[in-house]
């Protein structure tokens, strides 16, 4: 079983160490290049490459070609189709595939997508759930085509419950986990032809979006509603900040300055911020001084 591995974030890493693990590596890893990163733009690796990284040092054995294309070029194809991979397999990795990347693999490209598909496909599925006040989301395995997140269904993971705790962080750990066991579970069975793929129902279909900066921008005076009380303006609040932080962030304006909300907790449906961050300051635990 021969595969390319495309990712790029911390749990996209933890998926793919699961895999190595499970003697499931792959020939060759795709993920985004090196970036300056901190206020010293110091060149980082991503998580994935790091991961490997580590790996290779403890284990001779583990030979995992590591590409980090800006482009998905020309070039870069032909590189790919010189692993001879049975099959590709993705899971956060952002970047468009063409047909001409499509059909490298003689089993197609397998996609990993931390939601129950059809519902919130797109960039953002987890975050979407957590804003949204879902009491569960799961994950799903499919065939990539060339439209968003609308190829055949290969499995399904087991419900996750999201709670009143979860954060971005929290539930993306969650996922990551049940979808390496998906994953491990699954793919070999797909491989050995024992898995049909079925349709998604497209009349249940929803989308997510890339979140941005200004998304995450609190009204003054609807931070002040949720600060003084008011219960449904407080659940909201509530699950913007647990579900944009860290990337982009919730922020809101106070006496003239920008204010980092990094933390909160419901206590009898009133929002109390736990963690933030005053302009031109570290982050603090309020009430720390």
């Amino acid at each position: 079983m021969r595969y390319v591995y495309f990712g790029t974030p911390d749990f996209s890493a933890h998926v793919l160490e699961r895999l190595i693990a499970a003697d499931m590596p792959p020939v060759a890893v795709v993920t985004n290049p090196d970036r300056p990163f901190g206020r010293k733009k110091i060149m980082t690796a991503p998580p994935v490459k790091q991961l490997l990284e580590r790996l290779k040092v403890n284990s001779e054995k583990l030979t995992v070609s590591i590409l980090q294309p800006e482009k998905l070029d020309a070039e870069f194809i032909e590189k790919l189709k010189s692993f001879n991979a049975d099959f590709f397999l993705v899971f956060a990795y952002n970047k468009i595939f063409r047909k001409n990347i499509l059909d490298i693999p003689r089993l197609g490209i397998i996609g990993i997508h931390p939601s129950f598909l059809p519902q919130y496909r797109g960039p953002s599925p987890f975050q979407t759930a957590l804003l949204n006040g879902e009491p569960e989301t799961g994950a799903t395995l499919y065939c990539l085509r060339e439209g968003v997140d609308d190829g055949p269904i290969v499995a399904e993971s087991k419900p996750v419950s999201i709670t009143d705790d979860d954060t971005f962080v929290s539930l993306a750990s969650k996922l990551a986990d049940i979808s390496a066991n998906l994953a491990i579970e699954t793919v070999p069975k797909y491989v050995d032809g024992k898995i049909t793929p079925w349709a998604q129902d497209e009349s249940q279909a929803t989308f997510t979006k890339k979140f941005k900066t200004e998304d995450g921008f609190v009204e003054p005076d609807y931070f002040a509603a949720a600060e003084n009380g008011d219960a449904e303006k407080s659940a909201a609040l509530h699950r913007k900040i647990r579900a944009l932080n860290p990337e982009p962030g919730v922020w809101t304006m106070k006496n003239g300055k920008r204010m980092k909300l990094l933390e909160a907790k419901l206590t009898n449906g009133k929002l109390r911020l736990t963690k933030i961050q005053e302009e031109g300051q570290k982050p603090r635990e309020v009430g720390s001084g």
